[in-house]
């Protein structure tokens, strides 16, 4: 039977890393003394209510995480219910829930977390960018959707774009891919205008052959250049 595409191997390769599960979210740890920054990491969807397994245990978001432990971090991966595409309110709100359980855990530095979002995840970033807290370092973005699809009608809150007035000198790091759909390439370009034209502080890594998903997809140097970029990014935030 042929291996789903959300079941390939992460591009870099990575010590797994000992996690510890809380309900939807689990914690990564990194085994070290003292209170360290964290990354919440943000998968996509909408996806099916009974997938299995979920994001969480799909080997790219380990990977991400055992990434984040390597560089002296504790990971976050949550199960967010992004079912239908009227589900981003609910999903937002387990999202934060995971970042107030990151900050709220005694191993954590809770003046020092970044969020990263990846694919349909992306408009989930929308209350971040228009409220960002002090303690908020940095946002990344990986082949997010930024915008509404034409499939797919969203809660107006959920705008990147807009939102994206609001962040000030907040980090944004956003990978993008040459190879992107094309409903979703058409949100990026409005978003990266509208953040150069609100003088935000925002870094677009490309990936030029590579694909929606190039993280575990795409196993070739310049994926794994394109992934240690963006973390070598977010972690400069954090340090």
């Amino acid at each position: 039977m042929n291996r789903p595409a959300y079941l390939s191997p992460f591009v870099l390769p990575v010590t797994p890393a000992a996690r510890e599960r809380h309900e939807r979210v689990d914690v990564y740890p990194p085994g070290v003394t003292g209170q360290l920054p964290a990354v919440v990491f943000v998968h996509g969807g909408p996806i099916p209510a009974n997938l299995e397994p979920t994001p969480r245990d799909w080997p790219v978001y380990l990977g991400y995480a055992a990434a984040a432990v390597a560089r002296r971090a504790v990971a976050v991966t949550v199960d967010h219910r992004l079912h239908t595409s009227a589900d981003y309110p609910q999903a937002a709100r387990d999202v934060a829930d995971a970042v107030e359980t990151a900050r709220q855990d005694s191993r954590v530095d809770p003046d020092r977390v970044a969020i990263w979002f990846f694919s349909g995840g992306g408009l989930l970033m929308s209350d971040w960018l228009r409220e960002p807290p002090s303690w908020l370092r940095c946002v990344a973005a990986t082949y997010p959707v930024l915008d509404e699809l034409p499939d797919r009608t969203v809660d107006p809150r959920f705008r990147p774009t807009e939102a994206v007035a609001g962040a000030g000198s907040l980090p944004i790091v956003l990978t993008t891919v040459g190879l992107e759909r094309a409903d979703i390439a058409a949100t990026i370009g409005p978003f990266v205008d509208a953040a150069r034209a609100h003088d935000a502080n925002l870094e677009v890594i490309d990936v030029p052959n590579g694909q929606h998903g190039f993280d575990h997809l795409d196993h070739t140097d310049e994926s794994r250049k394109a992934v240690e970029r963006a973390l070598d990014r977010v972690f400069a935030e954090l340090f």
